[in-house]
């Protein structure tokens, strides 16, 4: 396995960190263990911290279900596959919970409708299920083409909602949307849940397709896995408490390798903090960091994959950089995502409709 090397323009600026093939290989400590199968596509696993003994799995079709004390519950938690259209990077992407959801009892979902279209809508639940009766738009974007719709939905520590949409599709970014304030396509957003009606945010720029970011739940910082197109795959960090607009690069930038010379968009431009050739695998499945009981050694582990090779790592960021790479003993055929439970232990799930506990 060959990593990426070293690009003279990111050295320059200390932002890319590339690890030699002399760090795979150290002792490592996560192992995958079978929680469910027999889930139809499934491309998420999530929680709430209200309870503990619940995984949330989001199937790619449209449906969602639930793995409650270790078993996967009949029927459906959510079940829209009549208004989604599933296949290749488009359906039902992503889950989550409010983090009032105790009280409130709202999810969010995230999918692309019959027209290919994003839309982001609430639900609120019964504590069984969520009520159709119940939705509400909350963000509607037009999607030029059917890939790198993103997905994701992640509540960070400020409490607003985060919406991680790619650059709208096809190959090199053609309408130079994600470089462009003018579009949502190609950015970061940041929802305000707590009004309804209100605009989204831009708060990041420059990304092709943001297939799965999570926050740090001890320090806030922003991990996310952005697909590279035919030669890099990117991890992007972001300290919590950064200031000011974000430009993540894309399409000046594959990782930190030039794409295309031209005038930046606005912001600060960031580099990845660690990002890999397509000798490894081709597209990256951003993680989470680990934060759980069962392995205290391993806290503060980032723990990432690839889809096409399977293939786990891990590393930590000390000092801005990418430090103790590592890669995990096992591979997950198919991986689409990886989630964390209440606690804090992590998952992962295969496009083959397996759902893993990383123990």
């Amino acid at each position: 396995m060959r990593l990426a090397p070293v690009i003279a323009a990111a050295l320059a600026v200390g932002l890319l960190t590339t690890v030699s093939g002399s760090a795979l290989g150290a002792d490592s400590a996560f192992r995958r263990i079978v929680v469910a199968s027999g889930l139809s596509e499934p491309v998420q696993v999530t929680s709430t911290r209200s309870e503990p003994r619940r995984l949330y799995v989001v199937e790619q079709g449209g449906t969602i279900r639930v793995i409650d004390r270790g078993t996967l519950r009949d029927g459906y938690f959510l079940d829209i596959s009549s208004s989604v259209i599933a296949g290749g990077e488009q359906g039902l992407l992503g889950l989550a919970f409010d983090p009032k959801y105790a009280s409130n009892r709202f999810v969010y979902v995230n999918y692309t409708d019959t027209n290919g279209d994003t839309r982001v809508v609430r639900y609120r639940t019964d504590g069984m299920r969520a009520l159709p009766s119940t939705a509400r738009l909350l963000l509607y974007l037009d999607q030029p083409y059917s890939n790198h719709n993103g997905g994701n939905l992640v509540f960070g520590p400020d409490g607003f909602l985060y919406v991680g949409m790619g650059d709208g599709g096809s190959g090199g970014d053609p309408e130079n949307r994600a470089q462009n304030m003018r579009s949502m396509l190609g950015k970061m957003l940041r929802l305000d849940v707590r009004h309804p009606g209100s605009k989204p945010v831009i708060v990041a720029l420059g990304l092709r397709n943001p297939w799965r970011y999570s926050f740090d739940r001890a320090t806030g910082d922003l991990y996310i896995g952005d697909v590279g197109q035919e030669n890099v795959e990117e991890i992007d960090y972001t300290p919590r408490g950064s200031k000011g607009l974000l430009n993540y690069g894309w399409d000046l930038y594959e990782g930190s390798r030039r794409e295309e010379d031209k005038a930046p968009g606005p912001g600060r431009l960031v580099f990845p903090v660690y990002e890999y050739h397509h000798d490894p695998g081709c597209t990256v499945i951003g993680g989470f960091v680990y934060r759980g009981a069962a392995r205290p050694a391993e806290r503060g582990r980032y723990v990432f994959g690839d889809y096409c090779s399977g293939q786990v790592w891990s590393f930590r960021v000390k000092g801005g950089e990418a430090t103790g790479f590592r890669t995990e003993p096992f591979r997950i055929s198919n991986l689409t995502s990886f989630g964390e439970d209440a606690a804090g232990e992590l998952y992962a799930t295969s496009h083959d409709g397996i759902v893993f506990r990383l123990s």
